[in-house]
């Protein structure tokens, strides 16, 4: 299975490397904002589409990224894209949504109580959408639970 791994630089960079006992197993290359954590990708030889940094709530970088976000899953064609956030989920998970390529997003553990930002607006995109928090479950009924959190 080939995996394109979606991830700004980050909280959300270390999401996505917690999850390397998953996609180790598989043919990959990364969208990610090339900052310090992530130059571990290029240490280790990892195939990288380096994008501009995009804040949240960022409209300008979001649409300046989204052709380039499209070019790269056209020319990739992962037969899945992971994502753990932040705002450059929202331009992956409309391009993987428009070429008609599964889409799984993995909701930040800080979120316990209501989605993130990126999580909400990728929610009705996603093909699947992993939360770390059960009682998210409640409230976003696709939403399933993969975490070891146990809040009440």
């Amino acid at each position: 299975m080939k995996l394109l791994l979606a991830c700004t630089s980050g909280g959300h960079f270390a999401t996505m490397r917690a999850l390397e006992a998953f996609w180790q197993e598989h043919e990959r290359t990364w969208i990610t904002d090339p900052k310090g954590d992530t130059q571990w990708l290029s240490d280790r030889g990892e195939s990288v589409h380096w994008l501009p940094f995009q804040a949240p709530r960022d409209l300008t970088t979001f649409l300046k990224n989204l052709p380039g976000v499209v070019a790269i899953l056209w020319r990739e064609r992962p037969d899945v894209v992971v994502s753990t956030g932040a705002s450059l989920a929202v331009s992956v998970a409309i391009a993987a949504r428009l070429l008609g390529i599964r889409f799984l997003f993995v909701e930040c553990i800080s979120r316990v109580a209501d989605l993130s930002l990126s999580g909400r607006l990728v929610y009705p995109l996603a093909s699947e959408f992993y939360v770390q928090s059960p009682q998210l479950c409640d409230r976003y009924t696709r939403a399933e639970f993969r975490g070891i959190a146990t809040h009440s």
